[in-house]
């Protein structure tokens, strides 16, 4: 029996913050203001949150700039170290703190094949958004407190943006009998959400050896491949119409690190993620806007 924890989930209103609202809930008491309840901009208002509520372990969603939505967001970099430093100039008043880093901070512009850990601050990020990931990753790593930083790669599953996420769009298109389109061909690390969550569980429960880690499952797969695994499920075919050449830059991780922290762990096989999240649209097609896609 796990000891009931007071956890502070921020960014509960995205896709992974509502994944993990549903699976700590279940044993853990969690806390997951939205914006109007709690304006994590707002250094008082987060200083009289922490002195008010006995939290134990934060889990650090919210940011700025990471969806292709926010793609032009300029002041990214500076709203989100606001909020990281908001929270951390409150670390007496918690235990642990788990941030949820990128892979941007190995910086985008250049491709990014099965990383390591060590190979961080080689190239450093221009874009607000990486560079500020980049940012809180110096900080943790020198860190005397007890805070650890996943370095997610590429995330997918029910309830993920279908507007602008690529498996959830291609799924969403082919279900309307319209082509899968996609500006060039990449490859990508991909993991389920659900295994997302149950690493974090692990790090919420556990004492790590090492302040961050990669997070991908090791396998690249490009999108073109994702897009015929999806006609080789479906009813409908779709047309993949592929606008650019060649292949972008790769975006992989090593995940040995992660592997050798949770021994035995094992990722959800794609080709079954991918077919559980299609079944998924089948059954919810009534939420999704077809003009949206």
């Amino acid at each position: 029996m796990k000891n009931r924890l007071n956890i502070l989930i921020t960014g509960g209103s995205g896709f992974a913050g509502k994944h993990l609202i549903q699976h700590f809930s279940k044993d853990h008491r969690v806390f997951a203001p939205g914006h109007k309840e709690l304006d994590l901009l707002n250094e008082k208002a987060v200083d009289n949150f922490f002195k008010t509520h006995k939290i134990d372990v934060v889990i650090h969603t919210a940011l700025v700039g990471g969806s292709r939505a926010e793609e032009a967001e300029e002041s990214a970099l500076s709203k989100n170290i606001r909020i990281f430093f908001n929270i951390i100039r409150n670390k007496k008043y918690f235990k642990k703190m788990i941030n949820c880093g990128s892979g941007a901070e190995y910086d985008k512009r250049f491709p990014i094949v099965e990383v390591k850990e060590e190979n961080f601050g080689k190239k450093i990020p221009v874009d607000e958004y990486g560079l500020s990931k980049f940012v809180f990753s110096e900080y943790i790593e020198n860190a005397k407190e007890d805070i650890v930083s996943l370095r997610i790669f590429a995330l997918f599953g029910p309830g993920e943006d279908y507007r602008y996420r690529f498996i959830s769009n291609a799924i969403c298109r082919n279900l309307f009998g319209l082509s899968i389109t996609m500006r060039q061909d990449v490859y990508f690390d991909y993991v389920n959400i659900k295994d997302f969550v149950k690493v974090v569980d692990y790090f919420v429960h556990h004492k790590t050896k090492y302040k961050i880690y990669n997070f991908g499952t090791g396998k690249r797969i490009n999108i073109k491949t994702i897009a015929q695994k999806i006609n080789k499920i479906a009813d409908h075919k779709s047309k993949i119409i592929i606008k650019k050449r060649g292949l972008n830059n790769e975006y992989t991780c090593s995940n040995q690190r992660l592997l050798k922290e949770i021994k035995g762990f094992k990722f959800m096989d794609f080709d079954t993620s991918l077919e559980e999240l299609y079944d998924w649209y089948k059954e919810n097609k009534n939420l999704i806007k077809k003009e949206a896609i």
